[in-house]
């Protein structure tokens, strides 16, 4: 495959993720989204990597640190999602739109 395959692919992911993040109404969906616009992140970065660059363990360490943040974010975004559960017994965008303090 060519560097264009890889980068079509990487954009159909992205436009997914967007779509999901953009038109879902449920906490879990738009997750799922902004994880697959990181994967598409990730899969170009390879591909530049690949294709591009001389040295290939750039791309590599890159690829790596978007792992790691994917990581921290799912956690963190779903402790958050948890405890929105447990105070308002429900995770739809919608009707969490008034913040008390």
């Amino acid at each position: 495959m060519s560097l264009e395959g890889y980068l079509l692919v990487g954009l159909g992911l992205f436009c997914l993720g967007l779509y999901a993040v953009i038109a879902q109404r449920n906490l879990i969906a738009v997750l799922i989204g902004v994880e697959l616009m990181m994967n598409a992140a990730s899969l170009n970065i390879m591909a530049f990597n690949r294709f591009v660059v001389t040295d290939p363990s750039t791309g590599q360490v890159f690829v790596l640190i978007i792992i790691g943040l994917a990581a921290a974010e799912v956690a963190i975004f779903l402790s958050i999602i948890l405890n929105l559960y447990r105070l308002r017994r429900a995770i739809d965008v919608e009707q969490l739109t008034a913040l008390k303090g």
